[in-house]
């Protein structure tokens, strides 16, 4: 697994046995990284690592003071490296994971969003922001974007094969749809001209053969964000919490958000009723109970029936 122009027999095996089970090109960059930082630890291949070795890179992670998440990233390469490529379940075993700590995802309220829309520094930063927070999609589901996945009759955006390998529609807002219009027309023509429109990148890159890139996108929503005057440490996926978290605010029933985000378990949608503060700000506390009056019981002698 060392960093040579040559690729190793084992990283072959690796990469060989990451792309049978159709792990996304983003997953096995990050398993191949992970596998070559603890070779670089330990000075040789891992094929010939120790259980106790395995433990003490653990313990060499956690004193760096790496975070949690990129330590059970790392941890998470290594361990399929073991499972599956070299079938050594007893060094998988010595993989432990650190739970990491429950955070409130970032929100912003419904006039830093509107405040963010208007201060876009382009259509097209305008028309990608509006389509996270409209739709509420993640930044590689905008990028990804074609012509053909809009459905203007029907009122809905077709997302194909996203987180998951799973296809699931969401709706289609008529301001979406007027700014998509708009920047169809605007769209660079050279870009995929040689495609059927349906097959053409909403939103291309360089060249126009592949879409724009998610650090791209991440870049416009910061010069929209800091145009807006936003203080909040926030990212481009709080537009999506956002859209969330407002759905669940106005009474959309949560299944219903589970199925627009593309959630697998309710789990995932249910978090965000941590942070509608509207809705958390409805609720009547049992102390406005104490000073409210008791209600008088009826008499029983008026519930029952008068003699016959």
């Amino acid at each position: 697994m060392s960093d040579t122009t040559t690729i190793s027999p084992l990283r072959q095996r690796m990469i060989e046995d990451m792309a049978a089970r159709k792990l996304n090109p983003h997953t096995q960059r990050s398993h191949i990284q992970s596998c070559k930082r603890f070779a670089a630890w330990l000075k040789r291949s891992p094929d010939t690592a120790t259980p106790d070795e395995v433990r003490l890179f653990q313990l060499y992670l956690v004193e760096s003071g790496m975070s949690i998440c990129n330590r059970n990233r790392i941890m998470t390469g290594v361990r399929f490296l073991f499972r599956v490529t070299l079938r050594r379940h007893d060094l998988a075993a010595e993989v432990w994971h650190i739970k990491e700590p429950q955070k409130l995802p970032p929100v912003l309220s419904g006039e830093e969003v509107k405040r963010i829309l208007t201060m876009a520094t382009s259509l097209k930063a305008r028309v990608m922001l509006s389509l996270a927070y409209g739709c509420g999609l993640r930044a590689s589901e905008v990028v990804r974007l074609r012509g053909g996945d809009i459905d203007s009759e029907q009122m809905i955006i077709r997302i194909v094969q996203s987180k998951g390998r799973k296809d699931r529609h969401v709706m289609l807002p008529a301001e979406v749809l007027d700014l998509l219009r708009q920047w169809w027309k605007a769209r660079p023509t050279g870009c995929g001209a040689g495609d059927p429109p349906e097959q053409r990148w909403l939103f291309p890159g360089r060249g126009g053969h592949q879409p724009l890139t998610t650090r791209q996108f991440s870049r416009l929503f910061k010069e929209a964000a800091k145009a807006a005057g936003l203080r909040k440490a926030v990212a481009l996926h709080s537009l999506r919490h956002s859209f969330a978290t407002h759905l669940l605010e106005r009474g959309t029933d949560i299944r219903v958000i589970q199925a627009l985000l593309g959630h697998d378990k309710l789990e995932s949608t249910a978090r965000y009723s941590r942070v509608a503060t509207g809705m958390i700000a409805k609720i009547e506390s049992p102390l406005d109970a104490l000073s409210t009056p008791p209600r008088r019981r009826a008499r029983r002698d008026q519930e029952k029936p008068p003699a016959p």
